[in-house]
């Protein structure tokens, strides 16, 4: 049938009509060659107004919706819609793609903005939180990504004047952007009082930060830095849609139709108002400018673009129109001219010339248009309207009306002239057909009620008396004309010849159907009789081209895409010459250029478009359907599924569901693993059968390949192999580097790695993964070595091309949705590659992130077939590939230009050679060509006569299958299905070198009683003999009638008895393999043999059918049968007598297990309670298939179904046993067997048919080599759980428990309202002022001077020399602190939002004094509350890179590495996730979960850039950076005896590869590499907190925690061996000391304790200076300052109060009270110093001698605050028990309360005596404020009373006062303090959440205005301002932290 191929004609696009004016802005602009660039649907217009010419951009699979030019004005970004959205930058020049970007967005991509220089581009998502992405556009990759804001964002650009910097606006908003390392940080843009708070439509910067935007209501704000300076009002009539800066200014358009001018300082130049020039109308709205020299370009909302000429204004050239918004479904042509008709939604029709691509006529109707349609002579033209009514107007200019008709009231969906013009046929929604006579001025003569749904197509017969319908439910009726009866014979309509065919249904349209679809999604067709071809259009946005009549559904087609949405209508012009067709949504006219017979030479100028969209259909632009039936082997192979039940990856999941499980039944102890342990020691085997081209020399001339999860390196010359272990599943692939030294190789998995590794040293380079599923199918290397190519075996085989040093990928894109067999990196161009695959060929070139495909183009020459190999040729052009028939197809560019036959059945390897090819086939032969495929000049057949005499094997068959080639050193190297590798000499003879079993599972396996060798047996009908000795050959081979599972040696050695799969066995002569005898007695397969032991005189048979034959072997003879099991039999043990069977089965049964006591003679069995313990704790996923007991009955080996070896101690009693595990084998492990002398096991793997060979390493004998095995699955439990310092944020003890927040109450209820002109008397001052002569400035700003504090209870390693010494540096809350040594004098980094965790020092040279601190956090969404880290200069504070994280929580550990590019970060999330950044550009290299228990540290080595070691709670591991994975190991106990894994707190670094780390015991252990080696017991008493490795003399300093003693000390110096040590005591007082962070500097050693403070140790004299001291525990609730000097006194949990000087920056003296302390305050003269204590009691003390004056306990809870009156007669404390007592101080230390205040509400917060000594005010826990007498505690209640009296101080919270300080979200957060000022006109407060604000007193408004300032952690428990005002200190409550503040005063 001719419809099974696509037709050979073709459509180009030529021209488009419209714009995409609605919903978008900004999108119209010059190019740098004077084109006009836009895009319309999913096409991206480059259009030429001199030539009048369009070219096209069709790389998008949907709607663009956003464009951006770069600053060189050559290359265009356009972004689109759609679920995965991406962007391409294009040439708009050539068309061609540069870049694509992708994987990001989701839901379309809104805005793009280029950056100056054009080297970065930033791109704005339509998701929920409008993503904010920069990308380096040419390498495709994302620098940082930011949530942008809640609302949508409508404009974004780069500051083009200040680097780093963006801004973007929106729904009322605008925001400030700065992009530092990959932290994107917005600030809010301010509007003030300046302006409303609107919506900002666009925007435009200038220079001196300034900012212009345009708003919503037609106003141009104008912004410097974040603040709103000015509005210009006005500007437009309404909103400013576009913004447009170029070289004389700016240009503005809005929706008010007028476009403005202004210079650069916005001053306005001229005004254009497009409304009243001649082309305009009402309602013209502007949607985007573009001002260049004197031209503007004017987009519109109605698909219009107008150029203006600047001198010309009023004349306006329209040079694009289209229709505007509304669905777009009439088209209609004109049957005589080249014109066409549409009609829209928008209610107007028009005519299109298509030959001047120009429109020619417009006419408006009443109503939306549907349908159209034009009579033969072209005179009328029928209209028909959604409201159901029909109008025909004459087809002239001025489109009078003929008639307007309406008889329905649903749409009219189509309307047809008859052919002869006499009739109008017009099909309605309501599903009827109305005929109206033309000549009668259009009487209805008819009507066809047929159908039962709305009507979608009709077509008239060509002598008009027929007419067929199709409607909604997909029917075709035929109605006779004109009458309108229903025609039911087939027989009349059969004769009929249709005029024209627009019908979706018939049987000739059958084809434009898939093949099992019934949906509707076709919406128009349209028949060309004469080209015979078919065009159609559906709701994918797509064109097609069928041959016509396709009467089979699913015929093939060509497809062009370009509409974005539904395609409504597609028309033939009159002539055959184009194709219209129009865009439903995208309201978009396409006319196409139809091209017939395409002969070659045209195809060069219309070559397969590039498409990166794979569009709803991709089956099609085949050429062929009927590919030739697939060869039998590659059939098998595409039928293979690499999907796995369990993936490794899954295991520790699953393990740790299962450990709850295991909680429970680990009674027992579990035994030791055992002491033995095995090597890899040779593989027989080798993957042929589904892989190809795997099999390569190395530049030494070892062979690598793979097989199962191994990589082998073979040499032949002494015949040995070594392994490259690294791979957990399958390999698939391997290739080698150009060099020939590395090797990359690919496997299955979930998400399956590529492992890059050097032959040489057998160590991964770098491992690639992240972006496959379920496996890789080919990888290659690029001719440089750089790059790697790869494809996987996901649905889409996509593939990815990486820069694998790196790690990094650099582009990805699907490839096919058929099996992908190569890729092939072209050796010329870098950045182009081939891949072929099952009917598939495809040339692809790198665009940025993404790939451009484009299909070979075959022509006439051949057929789709399906390519197994491909090469490249001399030139970049020239490629060749093997097809599955046997030719060699040679491509030049995308073209095939000829094809050559080569083998008998597929050609499955190919390989260049310097001068020729050499290709290999199934059909055993090797054929050696010339450079062009010219002359086959030699070929080599691979056959058993020409095995040369030193070959390691057998060759089973002649001209096996072959499927890898390679050449080198003088020789061929082949590689066979059947598992062989052979190497061809160039002269003829062949060597056999490795070889294994043949496809199908291999389960028999037995080994022989007394030589070293082994038989097996397997599916592939086999049975073989193997040489385990140094020979590692197959000795013999025999083919079997079936495939067997099973086979066994006679004691004496002599026969082999062989199980098959049909239910026979065989005994076979050992030496011959001739047949002795056979039997056939059950019809499953026999699953295990064995002989009994001694003479052997019996023979035990298992099957699959639940019994066990016994046989006399000398008699021949059946002599019994077991039965009672259950299910199939798996394993069978004779005991040693003979006389007992032992018997597993598949229920898990194990039968006569009562005869423990009985000595076997073998064991394989795998149940029982000797080998209870081999079950893994998954246990119910995975089976444990075999085992193998030694002869001395000590290790049992096992095997499982993922392909684990397992060594255990047997007997292995007690559940999960420890063991020793090894990966080798990729799926299950069918069968283990030690040799007779133990000296070896043999293990055997199913589905990888590899048969491999383990040395037994016996416990004594141990080289000194790592040992190579894992350990066992639960780590020992034994050393009990331990207590970590993880501070989580100590719950706030907020001390209100109840009341209602400030902000809920309205005003305290007054009895008079106050009015508010005031009464005569003027009030009273607020507040005494203590004026000292001097006009009263406010304070204008407060700059953080002193911290006293520092973070050492919970973090380590945070104290650091800088400047040889000089400085410190450390922190506190969240604040870096610089701290000099000599002066004491301070500077601080403030940039972190919440508390800092850790912090480092670069140490190398180049980057001087770089520090990094990472900070809390706690989403995890890159916004700028996420946890980051900051690097930055210590000198100058300059923030160097911000690093965004996904550690959640917080990032609790940070290290540099030895070059100090790289910074290595460690999270406080579940998986404590540790991450490498290259922290200059903000990359993340790797990341990996770390333990699932907290880390605590993790550093670089000091001299490696990819080693590091992390420690934690039971955890000790040491990490390999390769490329972008990270590779560990965990420490290594098992050389030393009784070392249990303790939790490790630290880790110090020696030479020759030696880690120091520190436990919670006090010792150090030592490894090597990752073998512990020795441990330094009790290195300190307590734990081992910090250790430091001095770079410069390799000596290490600890830090524990200790009890000082005349010998030990809490630090301690030691050699680089960690052997001889010199303690130092700190001499700080205190009982223990605990040292938290150790730093040496030249003599000096820097130490940080837990009690805050930070203490110099000199290293000669051991002299103690503490630097710095603080509070240890918090909340610092307490804070007095002095009345006169600059001192201040804090009390705090921890049980002191102290005494610290601002002038001198230090603490003077510290009291131990005892008990917490909760508040202090100082008598007016400052003499006195009262305490009060949170067990109720208060204190008194004398400052001059710090004797106790006086101490009283009168309440039981805390004291909250106390106080002095101003005459200092008076005594108030107010406490937790809602109470305040009055002491009279005049009465002396006694101390007897004299009156309390009564009915306090709640309990007290602050309190503050009148100045007068008569009134106190108390603030209380229900938020209320109440005044009471002085001495007697009478209750106030008079408010005009309490408005006079005038405050001594002022620290309330509450009151109308101070009502202003209550934020909005008060109920998240409390003020918990406030302070006014002595000059009473300022206002500091303290929140919980960490802020202090500075506000002016008094602040009676809601939400009064003020200034805020960082630093604290959240909560401030108290502040207060110093005497004259000159410091305001600050208390923090989490962070133990008091920070001085410096007032900065207005000045006069």
């Amino acid at each position: 049938m001719a419809a099974r191929s696509a037709p050979s004609c073709h459509l180009r696009l030529e021209w488009v009509y419209g714009y995409r004016g609605h919903q978008c802005r900004n999108n119209l602009y010059y190019t740098a060659a004077k084109e006009i660039v836009y895009f319309v649907a999913g096409v991206g217009v480059v259009y030429s107004p001199r030539e009048h010419r369009q070219k096209f951009y069709r790389g998008h699979s949907d709607d663009i919706i956003s464009l951006a030019l770069h600053p060189e004005r050559v290359l265009v970004a356009t972004g689109q819609v759609g679920k995965e959205p991406y962007i391409c930058i294009w040439d708009s020049y050539t068309v061609q793609t540069i870049s694509v970007l992708k994987d990001v967005h989701t839901h379309g991509i809104a805005c793009l903005a280029f950056d100056l220089d054009g080297q970065r581009l930033v791109s704005v998502g339509l998701d929920s939180k409008n993503a904010v992405c920069v990308w380096d556009w040419k390498r495709g990759k994302m620098l940082s990504m930011a949530p942008g804001h809640t609302d949508r964002i409508f404009d974004i650009s780069w500051d083009l004047y200040q680097p780093n910097k963006l801004v973007s606006c929106g729904v009322k908003h605008i925001k400030f952007w700065s992009l530092c390392g990959n932290a994107l940080t917005p600030k809010r843009g301010v509007f003030g009082k300046t302006g409303d708070l609107q919506t900002i439509l666009c925007l435009a910067c200038a220079r001196d930060e300034l900012t212009y935007s345009g708003a919503l209501n037609g106003d141009i704000y104008v912004w410097k830095g974040i603040n709103l300076i000015r509005t210009i009002q006005g500007a437009h009539a309404a909103g400013i849609f576009s913004m447009n800066a170029c070289e004389e200014g700016f240009a503005t358009g809005g929706r008010d139709g007028c476009i403005r001018l202004w210079d650069l300082t916005f001053k306005p130049i001229t005004v254009i108002d497009l409304r009243e020039t001649d082309q305009g109308y009402k309602g013209l709205s502007v949607r985007s400018v573009c001002w260049r020299g004197d031209h503007i370009l004017v987009g519109t909302q109605d698909s219009e673009i107008f150029e203006i000429v600047v001198q010309e204004r009023n004349k306006p050239f329209l040079i694009m129109q289209g229709h505007c918004e509304g669905e777009l479904w009439a088209l209609a042509v004109h049957p005589t001219k080249p014109l066409a008709v549409t009609g829209s939604d928008d209610r107007s029709v028009r005519i299109w010339s298509l030959v001047d691509h120009a429109l020619i006529a417009r006419c408006n109707m009443e109503e939306p248009i549907r349908c159209a349609a034009v009579n033969a002579d072209g005179i009328h033209l029928a209209l028909g309207m959604k409201d159901g009514s029909f109008t025909v107007l004459r087809v002239r200019y001025d489109m009078t009306e003929v008639v307007h008709i309406k008889d329905r009231k649903e749409a009219i969906h189509e309307l047809k002239y008859s052919p002869d013009g006499t009739y109008l046929a017009v099909g309605c929604n309501d599903s009827s057909v109305d005929i109206y006579g033309v000549a009668q001025r259009y009487k209805k003569v008819g009507e066809c009620l047929g159908s039962l749904s709305f009507i979608t197509h009709l077509d008239w017969s060509s002598d008009s008396r027929y007419l067929q319908t199709n409607d909604g439910n997909g029917k075709r009726l035929f109605y006779r004309m004109p009458g309108g009866k229903e025609v039911t014979s087939t027989e009349e309509i059969k004769g009929v010849h249709w005029a024209s065919w627009t019908c979706v249904s018939g049987l000739e349209v059958n084809g434009i159907w898939p093949k099992y679809s019934d949906i509707n999604d076709i919406n128009s067709v349209d028949g060309n009789y004469i080209g015979q071809v078919l065009v159609t259009a559906d709701d994918y946005g797509i064109i097609k081209l069928f041959r016509y009549p396709c009467l089979r559904k699913g015929a093939k087609f060509r497809k062009y895409i370009g509409h974005s949405a539904h395609v409504t209508n597609v028309r033939w012009s009159h002539d055959y010459q184009w194709v219209i067709s129009i865009g439903g949504a995208d309201h978009s006219v396409f006319q196409w250029k139809f091209i017939p017979e395409r002969k070659l030479k045209d195809a060069l100028h219309i070559a397969p478009q590039e498409s990166l969209a794979d569009s709803h259909s991709d089956e099609s632009d085949s050429d062929l359907s009927d590919v030739p039936e697939l060869d039998s082997e590659i059939e098998q192979e595409t039928q293979l599924t690499y999907r796995r039940q369990v993936y490794k990856e899954d295991l520790p999941q699953l393990k740790e569901q299962c450990k709850e499980k295991q909680k429970s039944a680990t009674s027992k102890r579990r035994e030791r693993a055992p002491g033995n342990s095995i090597r890899l020691h040779f593989v027989h085997g080798y993957r042929g059968y589904d892989c190809r081209s795997n099999l390569f020399y190395t530049q030494i001339g070892e062979i690598v390949y793979h097989v199962a999860a191994v990589g082998v390196i073979y040499n032949r010359q002494q015949n040995t192999q070594r392994f490259y272990l690294g791979h957990d599943d399958d390999i698939l692939c391997l290739t080698i580097h150009p060099l020939k030294d590395y090797v990359a190789t690919g496997q299955v998995g979930r998400d399956p790695s590529i492992h890059i590794w050097d032959t040489e040293t057998i160590k991964p380079l770098s491992i690639l993964k992240g972006h496959h599923q379920c496996g890789i199918s080919a990888v290659d290397f690029s001719a440089d070595g750089k790059r790697l190519a790869s494809v996987g075996i996901d649905d889409s085989h996509t593939i990815v091309l990486w820069d694998w040093k790196k790690g990094e990928k650099l582009s990805i894109a699907r490839g096919s949705k058929d099996k992908i067999f190569v890729v092939k990196m072209n050796p010329y161009v870098p950045d182009k590659l081939i891949t072929a695959g099952i009917k598939h060929m495809k040339f692809w070139r790198k665009a940025g992130g993404g790939l451009i495909g484009r299909k070979g183009y075959i022509g006439t020459l051949g057929k789709n077939d399906t390519m197994m190999c491909a090469v490249y040729g001399w030139t970049e052009e020239m490629a060749f590939s093997g097809t599955s028939t046997g030719d060699v197809c040679i491509w030049r560019d995308i073209f095939l230009v000829k094809t050559v036959k080569a083998h008998d059945g597929p050609v499955f390897s190919m390989h260049a050679l310097e001068k020729g090819f050499v290709t290999g086939g199934k059909d055993g032969i090797i054929a050696l060509w010339d450079d062009s495929f010219e002359r086959c000049l030699k070929t080599y057949a691979i056959k058993r006569a020409a095995l040369a005499p030193g070959s390691k094997g057998l060759l089973l068959e002649d001209n096996p299958s072959i499927r890898a080639i390679s050449l080198g050193h003088g020789h061929i190297l082949v590689g066979t299905k059947n598992g062989e590798i052979l190497e061809v000499d160039k002269s003829g003879p062949i060597t056999l070198l490795v070889q294994g079993h043949m496809e199908g599972e291999v389960w028999g396996l037995a080994t022989h009683p007394y030589l070293p060798i082994c038989a097996t047996v397997s599916d592939d009908k086999t049975l073989r003999i193997w040489d385990l000795s140094p020979s590692h050959c197959m000795l013999a081979v025999r083919k079997l009638k079936k495939g067997g599972r099973c086979c066994c040696f006679s004691p004496d050695g002599k026969a082999l008895a062989v199980g098959l799969n049909d239910g026979s066995f065989l005994m076979a002569n050992a030496d011959t393999l001739e047949d002795l005898v056979s039997f056939h007695h059950r019809k499953d397969m026999i699953s295990d043999i064995r002989f009994s032991p001694g003479s052997g005189k019996y023979l035990a048979v298992a099957s699959h059918d639940s019994f066990i034959d016994i046989y006399n072997v000398m008699s021949s003879k059946r002599v019994g049968i077991c039965k009672g099991a259950t299910s199939y039999i798996t394993h069978i043990d004779w005991d040693i007598r003979g006389k007992l069977l032992q018997v597993n089965t598949g229920a898990k049964e194990q039968l006569f297990f009562e005869v423990e006591k009985i000595a076997w003679a073998s064991w394989t069995s795998v149940l029982g309670l000797c080998c209870e313990g081999i079950w893994p704790v998954i246990g119910e996923v995975t089976d444990v298939t075999a085992s193998c007991l030694t002869s001395d009955k000590m290790v049992l080996a096992t095997g499982d179904d993922l392909g684990f070896v397992k060594l255990f101690r047997y007997p292995t009693k007690g559940k999960f046993g420890k063991f020793k595990r090894y990966v080798a084998h990729s799926t299950h492990v069918t069968n283990v067997r030690w040799t007779y002398d133990d000296s070896m096991l043999v293990t055997l793997g199913g589905t990888d048919m590899s048969l491999m060979v383990w040395t037994n390493e016996m416990e004594g004998y141990r080289e000194k080599r790592p040992c190579d095995s894992e350990e066992s699955d639960i780590d020992s439990e034994e050393d009990g759980g331990i207590t970590t310092y993880l501070s989580c944020r100590s719950l706030i003890n907020n001390i209100r428990q109840f009341g209602i927040s400030a902000h809920l109450q309205t005003k305290e209820p007054s009895t008079d309202e106050r009015p508010p002109v005031s009464r005569a008397p003027p009030q009273p001052e607020k507040l005494q002022t203590n004026n000292v002569g001097k006009k009263k400035r406010p304070i204008e700003d407060l700059v953080l001077e002193l911290v006293f504090g520092y973070r050492g209870r919970d973090c380590r390693n945070n104290v650091h020399y800088l400047n040889d010494g000089d400085d410190i540096i450390y922190h506190t809350a969240s604040i870096g602190i610089l701290h000099n040594v000599a002066t004491g004098s301070q500077s601080f980094y403030q940039e972190h939002n919440d508390d800092i965790l850790c912090l480092t020092v670069n140490q190398h040279p180049k980057f001087i004094n770089i520090v990094a601190t990472g900070q809390v956090g706690d989403s995890a969404d890159m916004s700028a509350a996420a946890p980051s880290i900051h690097i930055w200069d210590a000198m100058n504070k300059q923030t160097l890179s911000i690093l965004r994280c996904y550690h959640s929580k917080g990032v609790c550990s940070v290290s540099f590495s030895a070059t100090g590019k790289l910074l290595l970060s460690v999270g406080l999330d579940p998986e404590h996730t540790i991450t490498i950044w290259r922290w200059q550009e903000g990359a993340k290299i790797a990341s990996r979960a770390g333990h699932n228990q907290r880390i605590f540290v993790a550093e670089f080595r000091p001299d490696s850039d990819t080693q590091f070691v992390s420690v934690g709670v039971k955890h000790v591991k040491f990490w390999t950076l390769a490329g972008r994975a990270l590779l560990s190991k965990k420490g290594l106990l098992s050389t030393l005896e009784d070392a249990r894994m303790q939790t490790m707190l630290a880790i110090a670094f020696g030479a020759n590869n030696l880690t120091f780390t520190g436990t919670i015991s006090g010792d150090v252990c030592v490894w090597k590499d990752h073998i512990l080696c020795r441990i330094v017991a009790r290195a300190h008493n307590g734990p081992v907190f910090a250790m430091y490795t001095t770079l410069r003399d390799g000596l290490i300093v600890t830090g524990g925690k200790e009890r000082p003693s005349k010998e030990g000390g809490a630090v301690k110096l030691w050699d680089q061996e960690l052997r001889r040590c010199r303690a130092f005591r700190l001499e700080t007082g205190q009982a223990t000391d605990c040292v938290r962070s150790v730093c040496r500097g030249k003599g000096k050693i820097l130490v940080g304790t837990r009690n805050a403070e930070i203490i110099e140790v000199g290293e000669k004299n051991a002299a103690c200076n503490i630097l710095v001291n603080g509070h240890v525990d918090g909340p610092i609730w307490g804070l007095a300052t002095h009345p006169s000097r600059d001192f201040f006194l804090s009390a705090a949990e921890d049980g002191t109060v102290r005494l610290w000087d601002i002038a001198d920056k230090k603490m003077l003296n510290k009291v131990n009270l005892g008990h917490a302390a909760r508040t202090v305050c100082y008598s007016p003269e400052g003499d006195m110093v009262a305490i009060g204590m949170k067990n109720g009691e208060f204190i008194i003390l004398l400052v001059s001698s710090l004797k106790i004056w006086g101490k009283k306990r009168d309440r039981r809870c805390a004291i909250h605050d106390i106080r002095f009156s101003p005459d200092s007669r008076y005594l108030a404390v107010g406490s937790s028990e809602n109470s305040v007592d009055f002491y009279d101080l005049t009465l002396g230390p006694t101390l007897n309360r004299i009156s309390y205040c009564k009915d306090i509400p709640s309990f007290v917060i602050q309190m503050d005596f009148s100045a007068d000594s008569r009134y106190l005010q108390v603030s209380s826990g229900c938020y209320k404020r109440h005044v009471y007498e002085v001495p007697s505690g009478k209750h106030l209640m008079d408010h005009a009373a309490i408005d006079r009296i005038t405050w001594a101080t002022w620290t309330s919270i509450l009151g109308d006062e101070v009502l202003g300080i209550w934020s909005r979200h008060a109920e998240k957060a409390d003020v918990n303090c406030a302070c006014v000022s002595h000059s009473g006109i300022s206002l500091v407060t303290g929140d919980d959440f960490g802020m202090v604000k500075l506000f002016d007193f008094p602040c009676p408004e809601k939400f009064a205005k003020h200034k805020r300032f960082l630093g604290h952690s959240p909560h401030v428990t108290n502040i207060r301002f110093t005497s004259g005002d000159r410091h305001v200190v600050s208390a923090g409550g989490d962070d133990c932290s008091l920070l001085v503040w410096k007032c900065v005063h207005t000045p006069h």
